[in-house]
């Protein structure tokens, strides 16, 4: 099983773009992301991300460890 990365609330958002997200809306310090094909995801702005937090909004976007690093480039 591949380790979570650790990373910023922008560089999860510059990720979750790549496939098709949108940021649609911010409330206070929580971003709200639209895909026409996934679930909607919230992402809150965040200068690191804890792994549980990070491990549910990938789960919420159907997304496995293995092809969010290759959306981050790693």
């Amino acid at each position: 099983m591949a380790e979570l990365p650790v990373v910023s609330c922008r560089e999860a958002i510059k990720a979750f773009k790549k496939i098709g997200y949108q940021v649609v809306r911010q409330r206070g310090s929580h971003f709200r992301l639209h895909h026409p094909e996934r679930r909607p995801i919230t992402i809150p702005n965040y200068r690191r991300l804890s792994k549980g937090l990070l491990r549910k909004i990938l789960r919420d976007a159907q997304l496995s460890v293995g092809e969010f690093r290759a959306l981050l480039g790693d």
